[in-house]
């Protein structure tokens, strides 16, 4: 290249060196497009892996450039150039990171699909890995950022003024952060406790649905009819909930029924178990009907069936019983919730009752010395004859 001005070696040398970035990303990448092709990985599973990697070499690549190659006209500018490809080679190591532990974690998540019938230990998995990598990606963010700091020359004098205080500013952003801190040791602890997973079951507040998100300070609840119940993840290490697929995904429900006293219950039970033979939803482990009340004028039958899951229940809940009330409309009519009048005569009391004569003694009538008595008080008083003495009240 001798005899040519400094911007024309400096053309030369970029696009050489961007011929061989592009070379050298060719050579790693194309073994590795093979072997995701034998293994039948997810093409965007790669494209995690690409882009970074791609940004890394050029920012290298231009660097190198830099280093050698600048014309003198921004010969000045060189320190500050470089800073600038540092950071940026500091960033796309951080991306390319955090492409890999995707990568890597998304691989771990696909040898353990959710679709298969017991999939406790795949959800359990699932859970956990969405923790790690968030927790993973948060760190190396973390970290990147540090790097970039530390590039600054100004950055070590203000560092150790900062650990000179980390005592009190740690104690400031515990009292200030304390539910924000409390949602993420919670998380952390609903990940690796296995309390909830991944798809399952709950009954919170009320609601009925599955468990569609776990982060590290909230868990996504999807409602059966489509709502979304976003709850923070403290809730779930202080509050009592159900949890429907604990252990295993199959479940027990009930169907109760108000019938008449005269409904027949073996032939009842006999249809149910008709019912049941046709219903695929049931799951043959269990079955019966029982008569759980008598009272009034209802009989009160309990029907309790099982299925593989929740939805398979409350849809088998919702078939028997469609099919015993049709059972009892049509074939037993006799046997429908009915409500007994009793009419009777009306009874005299009052003025329209007779007045029957006393035939027991009183006090002051019934007998002769009742009558003695009652004239006693009511009777003539006799006087003494006057000039009798003897009857002066005074003496």
């Amino acid at each position: 290249m001798t005899g040519w001005g400094p911007w024309p070696v400096f053309a030369a040398t970029l696009a050489v060196a961007l011929v061989i970035a592009v070379v050298f990303v060719a050579l790693v990448t194309l073994p590795l497009r093979f072997t995701a092709r034998r293994g039948g990985w997810d093409p965007a599973l790669l494209g995690r892996l690409r882009r970074p990697f791609r940004a890394l070499v050029l920012v290298a690549a231009l660097a190198a450039v830099a280093a050698t190659a600048l014309p003198p006209d921004i010969e000045g500018w060189r320190d500050g150039i470089l800073h600038v490809l540092g950071i940026l080679a500091i960033v796309a190591t951080g991306w390319l990171l955090a492409g890999v532990v995707g990568f890597f974690f998304a691989r771990t998540l696909h040898r353990f699909p959710t679709g298969v019938a017991d999939n406790r230990v795949a959800r359990r998995v699932h859970t956990q890995v969405a923790i790690l990598r968030r927790v993973t990606v948060a760190v190396i963010v973390i970290v990147t950022l540090g790097a970039v700091l530390l590039t600054f020359p100004g950055v070590s004098g203000i560092g150790a003024s900062l650990l000179a205080s980390a005592g009190v500013l740690s104690v400031v952003a515990g009292i200030a952060a304390q539910s924000t801190l409390g949602n993420v040791v919670a998380g952390i602890q609903l990940a690796f406790s296995d309390a909830i997973r991944v798809d399952d079951v709950v009954v919170v507040e009320g609601e009925w649905g599955r468990i569609q998100e776990i982060t590290l300070t909230y868990v996504v609840v999807h409602i059966w009819d489509d709502r979304r119940l976003v709850l923070p993840s403290t809730y779930f290490t202080t509050t009592p909930f159900e949890n429907w697929t604990r252990r295993g995904s199959e479940i027990i429900g009930t169907v109760e029924l108000d019938v008449d006293w005269q409904v027949p219950v073996d032939a009842m039970r006999e249809h149910l178990a008709a019912v049941l033979a046709d219903e695929p939803l049931w799951d043959e482990r269990a079955s019966s009907l029982q008569v759980t009340d008598a009272t009034g004028d209802r009989v009160r039958v309990r029907i309790v069936v099982t299925a593989q899951d929740a939805p398979a229940l409350w849809d088998l809940r919702c078939n028997v019983r469609e099919e015993m009330v049709e059972w009892v409309r049509d074939r037993q009519p006799d046997s429908l919730p009915r409500t007994r009048v009793v009419m009777v005569e009306p009874v005299a009391t009052g003025a329209q009752k007779e007045r029957a004569p006393k035939g027991h003694e009183g006090m002051f009538s019934g007998s002769p010395e009742a009558e003695q008595r009652a004239n006693a008080f009511t009777g003539a008083i006799t006087l003494p004859p006057e000039g009798d003495s003897s009857a002066d009240p005074t003496r």
